[in-house]
């Protein structure tokens, strides 16, 4: 598997497209993404593109629905990140599943091979996007090292009917504070 660089988008081109033009900049990207995937994978179909992920999540390989996900409140907010990052991170698992099927890890070998030898990026599992405006979460819970967590409503109401969240750092769990 050789590396493939996709290349680098211009940041100010980026930071001037209003938002038809940056949703036809991401269709072009996934584009060239596929056709860096069909070196590896000849017959590997090409992915429809949504716009329709809601929430915390930057992207989504749907495999069910054909397709690669994306958020277009992050995507305002992170345009080059999606271009770099993102965009290859949801084609590595769109490669991954056609070449290796359903059992594969969804951060497993496969993908992180993918990710360093075909697209040249280290293997990111998470994003570090501000969710604020993408993900309203009005629910504060706290932990022991006094970090605010922010709980969506259905988090929220997961949370009250006993399901126990933890914080990743002091591993203390979460309790309801306040409503914001």
């Amino acid at each position: 598997m050789i590396s493939v660089t996709l290349p680098s988008p211009d940041n100010d081109w980026l930071a001037s497209l209003d938002e038809p033009a940056l949703h036809e900049a991401l269709h072009a990207r996934v584009e060239a993404a596929w056709h860096v995937a069909l070196d590896v994978h000849p017959s590997l179909p090409r992915p429809d593109v949504w716009l329709d992920l809601r929430g915390k999540g930057a992207g989504q390989a749907h495999f069910t629905r054909g397709g690669l996900r994306f958020n277009p409140v992050l995507l305002r907010e992170n345009r080059e990140a999606f271009m770099v990052d993102v965009i290859p991170h949801e084609m590595a698992h769109w490669l991954v599943f056609h070449l290796e099927g359903p059992p594969a890890r969804p951060h497993g070998h496969e993908w992180r091979t993918v990710m360093q030898k075909l697209y040249g990026l280290p293997p990111r599992t998470t994003h570090r996007f501000d969710v604020t405006r993408a993900s309203p979460a009005p629910y504060c819970y706290r932990c022991g090292c006094a970090t605010e967590h922010l709980f969506s409503a259905r988090r929220h109401a997961r949370a009250q009917r006993g399901t126990a969240y933890h914080c990743r750092h002091c591993r203390q769990r979460l309790r309801f504070v306040a409503q914001k």
